[in-house]
């Protein structure tokens, strides 16, 4: 990995065994990223970064202006948010720490000498397990439409993607934000990284078979983009 620095920007750049160049604006701090060939040497990515300038600058302002959710405080009546629903919170103390998910409220119960960092835990840990059956049972269903063996994955806190996949290992990463996401924006990035087991590169292939196995990605794409970034 190289950094090169265009109008103030730094851009991290990586030589891969692919065809072409890819320039990639990440949320949620606008970390820009550039894939390129292995023939190719860092003048000429230098080069078309800096033709690229004007729309890194539009891409990274859009991110950066993006609306962020607040940090928490885990309270009573505090905002959260699982698939794409939001609940309230209510703290309610307990010998033996548990949290339960009801119609409009999701309750956290606690032994008292809990802190906000102690309920964040808690409540990621539910997250976790919430994300991780959504995510067995739709990659059960979409390794069946694909002809695949239902590869590996985990859960992770990822700073810049949503998923990633190892093609070689056969293993797929999420990112535990996902699970306050609407299902099917992780529907969408289930099929996105299962794809790169059929096709490793972002190619005209790679979007045929995204929009075969999942027609409107797009769609969800942009709400996935649009949705509050994850504070801290």
């Amino acid at each position: 990995m190289q950094t090169i620095k265009i109008s103030n920007i730094d851009i991290d750049v990586s030589f891969k065994d692919i065809k072409n160049v890819h320039l990639s604006v990440h949320p949620p701090n606008g970390k820009v990223t550039v894939s390129a060939p292995l023939h190719i040497d860092l003048d000429t990515v230098k080069i078309y970064a800096a033709t690229k300038l004007s729309w890194i600058k539009k891409e990274r302002s859009k991110i950066l202006k993006q609306d962020r959710q607040s940090h928490k405080s885990y309270i009573t009546r505090e905002s959260h948010y699982l698939f794409g629903k939001r609940y309230l919170l209510e703290v309610t103390p307990a010998s033996k720490a548990k949290v339960v998910a009801h119609h409009s409220k999701i309750e956290l119960q606690v032994p008292q000498q809990f802190n906000a960092e102690d309920k964040h835990d808690l409540l990621y840990k539910f997250y976790r397990t919430e994300l991780r059956n959504k995510l067995t049972n739709l990659i059960s269903n979409y390794a069946k439409k694909m002809g695949l063996e239902p590869p590996d994955f985990g859960i992770r806190k990822m700073k810049t993607k949503w998923g990633s996949c190892s093609i070689e290992r056969r293993h797929l990463w999420f990112n535990i934000e996902l699970a306050k996401k609407p299902e099917a924006c992780v529907e969408y990035i289930i099929v996105h990284e299962m794809v790169h087991l059929l096709e490793r590169h972002h190619n005209k292939n790679f979007t045929a078979l995204v929009d075969r196995y999942y027609p409107n990605w797009q769609v969800q794409k942009n709400i996935l983009n649009e949705l509050p970034l994850y504070h801290g």
